[in-house]
């Protein structure tokens, strides 16, 4: 009698005239829902019979809702089409806050980007392409393969990388390796602009990337993946890789296999930019199960980086490139032999080079407690080791050779909802040791850190104002013992001495111990004018403690060709920020206004190191002399957003935005000693200007669909505002660089998806350029040139081919 009660629900959703795979279906206020499959379809059982309001829905979809009556014995059916939105108000984000948040409510500053984005801007690598997409967001690059985010103006440690929610730890430090992180397996990434410190502790201070892998979703029983193969003219890219999930009830299994292998990069101004290739190759597995209870999670990464590594040696008169060939001590450079053809085109990753290797295994939980509070714990250990071979003469001796151990933890209590207030209690940090291993170079000491910080975040909402905020303290021990370098007299090199034996040998790094400590918090608002007009007001503390190399590096980072001068004395950096923003998603048009303060207080730069007479400090030849410095500093800034999608023309979008900041060094004595040269802080990104008018078919044609047209202008302005002291920085002219693209999905007769294809056309004038955040830029060993032109410049045009085999 019981089951005769009960009906069903069935039907199709769409968008447009395709089917919409994966989206969900629910009837609200009940635990009954569904997931359509690879058609649209969805299929409802055992409903009571009833009244319901049934929501589809999709990220990147209006959701619908319709009223539908349940019979017994009846099956019911109910379609849905829904349309595209670039509106993400209503999206649930994880970054940045204690429990999962729609967007609209959090007044942190924070944008989205989904997988079909990241597709869409094809790049070399994952950063670039959040760069693409994100307002406010740059990076600093050192050739193709390595780009190292900025947000507002502000990079390295102070820009918290995560993967899965676990801070990524590498040697953040150095310019010359980016994000240990496999690109083609990224779901979508969450950016915060701005002091994130409240939940994750030091380095949030500029804001947060959290980039979440793609978890698989699909039909019982049912094996599924998908073959991505990638290529790019410029550098010959090749990139090719294979990802497998598999679902069993209330288990899913995932698993990716990327390689990618490039040759030097080519513009016309400097030609193959020799050493620029790089060979890289990454595993993932994860497997999860979700019950009543909650769920658990482990996962595994590993990641392989042969990174060669450039130089600028050059033939005074061709400006052709030269190679090093013998070592730095009887090293001529005006007599270097010139590159040859062959060589600037080969894959083969040449003798000097770095190896970058990554091991992470973490676990995320949560356990399900009584009204609606529960635990969150996640554990999470790394390794990552990084080899700098830099001796011709001895091509397996590495000249930097560090391993970096970390446990992450994180703890969370979401404690049940109190007069409508939801609050966490958080504990979180990590464990870390570095070592140095059989190297010749060692420009930071063997170090332990302890890091631990606890936090208090609530949220309330009260008509239709959202209030969030809390407050977090910190707590971070680091020390190191006596560190001695001496004679190898096996290569002729220096070592590693160890107590008590250390007759012949220098202290390059004596025994330090400390303990940071820092207090931040934030209060914001979201006031909810309508659906679609939204307020946001925040004001945030950051907190960030001196890394490694500005408290202790004392020696030269071959890589980066740079000697490293710390300085003990330094304090925790602490930044006051104002947040305002202003969002409307109207009917044919979103606006997003977006301003920011930001007040620094003991804010640490490099900058070069001169003698009494100005002249730059040689400590190793050829390679330059950076010593920190610390002052206060000012940045501020806005993002500005117009994007134009009329619902009477659907097949028109045209997105556009703007990004300023500017940085002031609040050292005036330096600023007034060095005739205003001192006045602004390094690496300060221009105005960005950039436009894309998108066409997307809303109909098929054979058997493509999903086809979409795109022409893109990407502008900086002159940059004019950079610290000029002792010839750290120049001014960067401005450029606009256009690019095009097209894509679509072919499908089969049964109406399946055989194949996605993305076609990206960069730099599509081949424009030679400088970005000021090219490290590149500087890589010059002469005071002028036969054809003007100085350093090293970015990639030119670059056409890439991207294919999608989903199985």
């Amino acid at each position: 009698m019981v089951f005769s009660q009960r009906g069903s629900l069935r039907g199709r959703l769409t968008t447009g005239s395709e089917p919409l795979s994966f989206a969900t279906v629910a009837l609200s206020g009940t635990s009954i829902g569904a997931t359509t499959n690879d058609k649209g379809y969805y299929h409802l059982k055992n409903v009571p019979a009833g009244t319901y309001t049934i929501v589809f829905s999709n990220i990147g979809y209006v959701t619908e809702r319709h009223k539908v009556s349940v019979k017994p014995d009846e099956a019911i059916s109910l379609d849905g089409n829904l349309q595209e939105s670039s509106s993400k108000l209503n999206e649930v984000t994880v970054t940045g806050v204690s429990r999962k948040t729609e967007l609209r409510s959090n007044p942190i500053p924070i944008a989205v980007m989904t997988k079909k984005e990241m597709d869409q801007n094809v790049n070399n690598n994952i950063i670039d392409a959040i760069v693409k997409g994100v307002p406010g967001v740059n990076a600093v690059t050192t050739g193709p393969n390595i780009s190292k985010p900025f947000i507002r103006g502000l990079g390295y440690n102070r820009v918290l990388t995560l993967y899965d929610g676990v801070r990524q730890e590498g040697q953040q430090w150095g310019d010359e390796h980016g994000i240990e992180i496999d690109q083609y397996g990224i779901g979508r990434a969450e950016v915060v602009k701005g002091p994130a410190s409240l939940t994750y502790g030091s380095d949030a201070l500029a804001g947060v990337i959290n980039m979440i892998p793609y978890l698989p979703v699909g039909e019982n029983n049912v094996l599924r993946g998908d073959y991505t193969a990638d290529y790019h003219t410029n550098n010959g890219m090749i990139g090719t890789s294979l990802g497998l999930s598999y679902k069993k009830n209330d288990w899913r299994y995932a698993f990716r296999a990327t390689a990618k292998a490039a040759h030097d990069y080519h513009n016309s101004v400097d030609g193959y930019v020799y050493n620029t290739g790089f060979r890289e190759f990454n595993l993932s597995g994860m497997a999860r199960v979700d019950k009543n209870w909650g769920y658990s999670q482990i996962a595994a990464t590993v990641y392989d980086n042969r990174q060669e590594i450039p130089d600028g040696s050059r033939d005074s008169l061709s400006r052709r490139f030269t190679k090093q060939v013998a070592e730095s001590s009887t090293d001529n450079i005006r007599n270097r032999p010139v590159v040859s053809d062959d060589e600037l085109r080969s894959y083969s990753i040449t003798p000097l080079h770095q190896r970058i290797q990554h091991y992470r295994i973490y676990s995320h939980n949560e356990f399900k407690l009584s009204e609606g509070s529960s635990i969150n714990a996640s554990l999470g250990l790394q390794r990552s080791i990084r080899k700098e071979y830099n001796h011709p003469t001895l091509a397996d001796q590495p000249g930097l050779y560090v391993v970096l151990n970390t446990l992450n933890y994180d703890f969370k209590y979401n404690l049940p909802a109190i007069a409508g207030i939801e609050s966490t209690l958080g504990v979180n940090g990590m464990y870390q040791t570095n070592r140095s291993k059989a190297a010749t170079d060692f420009p930071i000491p063997d170090y332990n850190l302890f890091d631990a910080g606890t936090f208090f975040f609530a949220k309330k909402t009260i008509g239709k104002v959202d209030i969030s905020g809390g407050l977090r303290y910190d707590n971070r021990h680091i020390h190191w013992n006596d560190f001695y370098v001496g004679p190898n007299s096996k290569n002729g090199f220096e070592q590693h001495v160890k107590l008590p034996d250390t007759a012949g040998a220098h202290l390059q790094f004596p025994a330090f111990r400390h303990v940071y400590q820092g207090v931040s918090g934030s209060l914001g608002i979201t006031y909810n004018i309508s659906e679609r007009l939204l307020f946001k007001a925040n004001i945030a503390r950051g907190y960030r403690a001196p890394n490694i190399t500005e408290i202790g590096s004392n020696g030269l980072d071959p890589g980066a060709h740079i000697v490293y001068l710390g300085n003990r004395s330094f304090n925790p950096e602490f930044s006051l920020q104002e947040d305002l923003g202003f969002i409307a998603y109207l009917k044919d048009v979103d606006l997003i206004a977006e301003l920011f303060n930001n007040h620094i207080n003991n804010y640490i730069y490099q900058a070069k190191l001169t003698d009494a007479n100005g002249n730059p400090v040689v400590i190793v030849p050829g390679n330059s002399t950076y010593q920190y410095q610390q002052s206060s500093a000012r940045l501020y800034g806005a993002e500005f957003t117009l994007n134009v999608h009329p619902q009477d023309v659907k097949w028109l979008a045209f997105n556009n935005s703007l990004a300023y900041v500017t940085g002031i060094n609040g050292n005036k004595q330096l600023v007034d000693e060095s005739n205003g040269a001192a006045k602004y802080l390094p690496f300060i990104p221009p105005l960005h200007i950039r436009s894309e008018f998108k066409a997307s078919l809303q109909k098929a044609y054979g058997a493509f669909s999903k086809i979409y047209f795109k022409a893109e202008m990407d502008a900086y302005a002159t940059q004019n505002r950079f610290y000029a002291l002792d010839n750290t920085e120049t001014a960067t002219p401005g450029y606009a660089l256009f690019n095009i693209g097209a894509g679509t999905t072919i499908k089969n007769k049964s109406d399946k998806p055989v194949c996605e294809l993305f076609l990206q056309v960069d730099n599509l004038f081949d424009k030679a350029y400088q970005s000021n955040l090219n490290r590149l830029k500087y890589f010059e060993y002469y005071q002028s040139s036969p054809n003007g032109h100085l350093g090293i410049y970015n990639i030119g045009r670059n056409i890439s081919f991207k294919a999608v085999f989903p199985f």
